[in-house]
């Protein structure tokens, strides 16, 4: 993994938009419509290879296929694991509960947001769709630089979030289960030559979907539980060969329930990936930076903190992120840093919050504020 050397390096965090078509395509299976594996396959390989370049222009040093294949950024899973055969009602955010009317506003009628549900035993099945996720990649790529591009993956713990178990006895047979199943994906990516990142917003957005009538303890307890299953997923892959992404849940909303970052961050920093991707720049979180003022951050431990926002239209100011990516690095080290977004642009096929064009508006403004940066930093 690169680190900022003699400059800022800059990147995202997995998922950008698709284009329409390719949404069509995607969500065929559940609107009725037919659409052969092969045409989906072709489509796929082409938007890779465009999205790959796309961001090459821009800037961005550290790019992926921004998830065109996935339908979803969790929910993907269910085509490469078996025992989802179930469904169930979906986790619902407590802020949008304590705020009702914008809640269906943003999401319509949360009883019809219907997720799988694991009824029966969890193996991996999906060796040939990772497969074609690399070959994708490497493809788009070109000219052999795998090591400076990076795979998303689900971590068991935001699976479990959004995916309720009806079949193991425990909790953590069911978690155990589903690290042991996705560790053939964690290390057929990382065997590939690529960086792999494995989401995990369970650890910060679980405390207000899954724990809110919890204490803050207890959420710590459920965090480090996480923290321990995943490290058992990822024991045979080097740290500086993993990213590990972790939010608040990427959506415009109140957030008046989000745990504090300074409550999760020694856990957080116990995780086996050696770069840990967080939000700092909505309303809600761009204050946290100075959690790191109290925080020691362990040898080989590299930050990218979200440096645009991923739910708003405006396209930040390059100053502004130059900014916030100075302060930063002033605390910690300018070689510890990179700067990221704050989440996906499209953790879900089809809904972009922000317009596909200003998103590469966006991502251009992060490269030249972290231009900006670097001029100051070195």
């Amino acid at each position: 993994m690169r680190c900022s050397t003699d400059r800022i390096l800059t990147t995202h965090v997995g998922s950008l938009a698709r284009p329409s078509d390719l949404v069509g395509m995607l969500l065929a299976p559940r609107t009725g419509d037919e659409v052969s594996a092969a045409a989906l396959a072709t489509r796929v390989t082409s938007a890779v290879r465009d999205v790959v370049e796309q961001q090459r222009r821009c800037g961005l040093d550290v790019v992926n296929d921004g998830e065109m294949g996935k339908i979803g950024y969790a929910t993907y899973v269910t085509d490469r694991l078996t025992g989802f055969d179930g469904s169930g009602p979906g986790p619902v955010a407590s802020d949008l509960l304590d705020f009702p009317a914008y809640g269906r506003k943003l999401l319509g009628d949360a009883a019809d947001r219907r997720m799988p549900v694991c009824t029966g035993p969890i193996a991996y099945k999906g060796d040939d769709a990772v497969r074609r996720d690399i070959e994708n990649l490497a493809a788009a790529l070109g000219d052999g630089a795998a090591g400076e591009a990076f795979i998303t993956a689900a971590s068991p713990g935001v699976i479990s979030l959004f995916m309720q178990n009806a079949h193991y006895p425990t909790y953590e047979s069911y978690a155990y289960a589903l690290a042991d199943a996705m560790k053939t994906e964690y290390d057929t990516i990382s065997g590939a030559g690529f960086l792999l990142q494995v989401d995990c917003p369970d650890l910060a957005m679980g405390r207000h979907v899954a724990f809110a009538a919890a204490t803050v303890k207890e959420f710590r307890s459920y965090a480090e539980l996480q923290v321990e299953i995943l490290n058992h997923a990822l024991r045979d892959i080097a740290p500086d060969r993993i990213r590990m992404h972790l939010c608040w849940g990427n959506y415009e909303g109140p957030h008046n329930r989000d745990v504090a970052f300074a409550d999760i961050i020694d856990i957080v920093l116990k995780a086996r990936p050696a770069a840990i991707l967080f939000e700092a720049a909505n309303p809600r979180h761009e204050h946290e930076w100075m959690v790191f003022e109290e925080t020691a951050v362990p040898h080989g431990k590299v930050l990218v903190p979200g440096t645009i926002d991923t739910t708003t239209n405006f396209i930040e100011h390059p100053e502004l992120v130059a900014q916030r990516i100075t302060r930063l690095a002033r605390l910690v080290g300018r070689e510890r840093v990179i700067a990221g977004a704050d989440c996906g642009f499209a953790g879900y096929a089809g809904y972009n919050m922000v317009d596909p064009d200003i998103m590469w508006a966006k991502c251009q403004a992060l490269v030249e504020g972290a231009r900006v940066a670097s001029s100051r930093l070195w």
